[in-house]
């Protein structure tokens, strides 16, 4: 049972954090538009089926840069942000449906979407929070669906400013993964060509698996 100083911190955790981003939204823009984030992409895409229109969940599309290119590539993105000002700005440059959601509080319909790209956003959730979220982006899955993440690796967990992240290596990202319904197909550092103290990102590429009864 969630007690209410518990509840109170992830409250307060997630309402400082977006603020941050909400208050910093088109700076945040401005100075990630042109961010080449093509491998992640390929790498998103690569274990999806070919030649067919895919449901992908943008989870934290920020100002929607990655969900119009999957847009331009014939696909149909959702994106979903927890911070408004994102969703504003997702909505007025694509046609595409944007859900207004945090990241603790998912209202996701099972089984409709192909695959979940959550670039730069699941090190947001905190530790305690992480299974269950896992669990709810594995239930939004169809069949074999693709969850990528892409996050700033570590073995920390806290305040960077004012915003909240949970920073985790290949063997601790496995274990959450495994454990909620996900078995892990892919992952690399980035940037790439450059020696592993100076790729302080980790991207994995994970499939959907059935969960035991």
């Amino acid at each position: 049972m969630l007690t209410n100083n518990y509840c109170d911190e992830l409250e307060e955790i997630e309402k400082i954090t977006i603020s941050h981003y909400e208050n910093n939204a088109e700076s945040f823009r401005v100075g990630t538009k042109d961010h080449d984030v093509s491998q992640n992409i390929a790498a998103f895409l690569a274990p999806l089926p070919k030649n067919k229109s895919l449901d992908i969940l943008d989870f934290g599309c920020g100002p929607g840069r990655d969900m119009r290119v999957f847009e331009k590539m014939g696909h149909r993105p959702t994106g979903l942000d927890g911070s408004k000002e994102f969703c504003k700005m997702t909505q007025q440059q694509s046609s595409c449906p944007v859900l207004h959601q945090q990241f603790l509080k998912l209202e996701l319909e099972d089984n409709s979407y192909d695959g979940i790209f959550a670039n730069a956003s699941l090190f947001h959730v905190p530790s305690s929070e992480f299974p269950r979220v896992l669990r709810e982006l594995h239930s939004a899955l169809r069949k074999d669906g693709i969850l990528f993440s892409s996050n700033p690796r570590g073995n920390a967990e806290g305040w960077q400013g004012q915003r909240y992240g949970h920073f985790m290596e290949i063997e601790e990202s496995e274990l959450y993964l495994n454990q909620n319904g996900f078995k892990i197909i892919d992952h690399y550092y980035r940037p790439s060509g450059q020696p592993r103290e100076q790729q302080p990102w980790l991207a994995i590429v994970s499939q959907r698996q059935d969960l035991g009864k």
